[in-house]
């Protein structure tokens, strides 16, 4: 058989190992090899078979079965649906996330209550102690240590002060801040001399009452009893005998609190307005309405006409220097205090 120009085939043995040749060259001449002829009646030659470098793995046969790949988790054809969640799944999930929701909403207002929630602290601190000082203070006012164990009674002339302390004494044993108030008041109406009074607690036990005693401004004739009244016309004492000293008052109605026209309140009016010197010159003072006051001094029994109770003081005054400038006079008219005349 004719061969192609060129081509000379050397024999080689069987048993000869392969010639290595690169891969690109051995590719090309099989695709040579595999070419038909371009001539007609050309026959081909079997493709030589080229052996494989030595450690190359031998391939499958060909009707061996292909070795798939071991599936993993990680694959990236699994589907999205190869596994659907189950509802305990879901509902756990959901549970989770509204926690989750809850608990960033809740720092959310924290965060923007921060400064409120402070001021809040700061009132709730100070309410929290002021109502322990109260209720500390409550639990000692209320407690046996502020019992009443001493009664002191001051401003006392006519008065007995041992009698008044023995008339409060049925206070003694209660808490200062316990004190009957009306009690204690009603204790002291018994004594017609007490004016007025205030009462000083002295913690832890003790109280003192300051009492005003009424001034007697002159005396009444009731029958053939005298008695010493003060400006409210209050009995202070009574005897069958003038007491010295005090005026006779001879007027008629109340007192101021009573009548204010009354002769009786112009009569006190005037006496209370007259200084100590002059009072104490004063022998009767009459007075039928608040118009008409007057009186008569001691000693020489002159007259002084007085009028009403106004501009007491006034008058008091131009008294005093007639009874220096003129002390002979039986009549001292200062019913008008800008024009008085003596006689």
């Amino acid at each position: 058989m004719k061969r192609p120009q060129g081509f000379d085939r050397q024999e080689v043995p069987a048993s000869a190992p392969a010639p290595l040749r690169h891969e690109p060259e051995a590719r090309d001449e099989q695709r040579r090899e595999a070419a038909p002829a371009r001539g007609v009646g050309t026959v081909t030659e079997p493709i030589p078979v080229i052996a494989d470098p030595p450690g190359t793995p031998a391939a499958p046969p060909a009707d061996a079965e292909p070795v798939r790949a071991p599936r993993t988790e990680t694959s990236t054809d699994t589907s999205p649906y190869s596994r659907l969640p189950t509802n305990r799944e879901i509902d756990k999930a959901l549970r989770a996330a509204r926690r989750e929701r809850k608990r960033l909403e809740r720092g959310e207002v924290r965060r923007f209550t921060k400064r409120s929630r402070r001021r809040r602290i700061m009132w709730l601190a100070a309410a929290a102690v002021v109502a322990g000082l109260v209720l500390s203070v409550v639990l000692i006012a209320y407690s046996p240590l502020l019992a009443l164990k001493h009664i002191q009674v001051t401003g006392t002339a006519r008065l007995d002060a041992k009698a008044v302390e023995k008339k409060l004494s049925d206070q003694l044993g209660t808490p200062l801040p316990l004190l009957d108030q009306a009690g204690i008041s009603s204790d002291l109406a018994a004594f017609p001399l007490i004016r007025s009074y205030t009462v000083e607690s002295h913690p832890p036990d003790s109280i003192i009452v300051r009492v005003v005693e009424r001034q007697p401004v002159g005396v009444i004739q009731q029958g053939a009893a005298y008695t010493l009244v003060d400006a409210a016309k209050v009995p202070i004492s009574s005897s069958e005998k003038r007491p010295d000293g005090y005026p006779l008052i001879a007027a008629s109605g109340g007192a101021a609190d009573v009548d204010a026209d009354s002769g009786f309140a112009a009569a006190a009016s005037v006496l209370s307005a007259l200084p100590a010197d002059v009072l104490a010159q004063v022998d009767t003072i009459a007075a039928k309405t608040k118009d008409d006051v007057s009186f008569t001094l001691r000693g020489n029994g002159a007259t002084v006409v007085w009028g009403s109770a106004e501009d007491s003081s006034l008058k008091a005054a131009d008294l005093g220097a007639l009874l220096k400038s003129a002390p002979g006079s039986s009549r001292y008219d200062v019913s008008s205090p800008h024009s008085v005349t003596t006689g």
